[in-house]
């Protein structure tokens, strides 16, 4: 299992890293948000340690980024033990929540459930840049995608909104989420461009939205991609 940990205090990664290779994992530390974003985009951990608070840019920013092309389970790592920042970073992608100071023993078994079988490993295969969910194959470096081999000739917007429905096949993806990692903003303030974009990707997928066999909408939650 490979491990990334994405943590500036090097009195905490270093120990943190000698911990989790004496129980097997594979480690890469990275002081940076930006260099943390370049190695799990190079290296496809298996799970992302992320510190909130980094010296170029902020933790939740990293893992809306992180989000947009892995569906490894991410752990925040925090002094902040407040509701609302729990909140945040949630929304923002991570899986599970861990405050400082914490005990090893209690980060292991956060590991181990994160890492349980999920969405992805049920329906989408990534590997090697590519994303694939039945005739559906996203080839990440190029913004293209595929069906049967047959290119659908998607806008950059149009192969974002696909993409982050493809890495997690089957599961809701809400409105919000899709404004704030595909357009950067919040839904009030994309108005209407979700429902226009989406009807575009339909339109190219020959999706009917009374019927879908691909994109289904969840009334009053958001869209997600149907287990083929």
């Amino acid at each position: 299992m490979r491990i990334l940990v994405i943590e500036d205090d090097q009195a905490l990664a270093r120990p943190m890293r000698k911990a989790l290779e004496r129980e097997g994992f594979e480690v890469r530390l990275s002081a940076e948000g930006g260099d943390g974003i370049d190695i799990a985009r190079a290296w496809h951990p298996t799970i992302i340690l992320l510190d909130v608070e980094l010296p170029d840019t902020n933790g939740r920013e990293v893992a809306r980024q992180i989000r947009t092309f892995s569906a490894a389970p991410i752990i925040m790592v925090t002094g902040r033990g407040q509701t609302h920042e729990k909140v945040l970073g949630l929304d923002a992608g991570a899986t599970d929540y861990v405050v400082k100071p914490f005990d090893i023993d209690e980060l292991l078994a956060r590991i181990r459930a994160a890492t349980r079988p999920t969405d992805v490993a049920s329906g989408a295969n990534l590997a090697g840049g590519r994303i694939e969910v039945a005739d559906l194959v996203l080839v990440v470096d190029d913004r293209r995608a595929y069906r049967d081999e047959a290119d659908l000739g998607l806008t950059i917007k149009e192969f974002e909104i696909l993409r982050l429905l493809a890495l997690r096949p089957g599961t809701i993806i809400r409105r919000d989420e899709i404004s704030r990692v595909v357009w950067g903003t919040s839904p009030s303030e994309g108005g209407n461009t979700i429902d226009v974009h989406m009807s575009w990707l339909r339109k190219k997928l020959g999706d009917d939205p009374a019927s879908p066999r691909y994109i289904e909408t969840v009334r009053g939650q958001g869209f997600r991609l149907r287990m083929l």
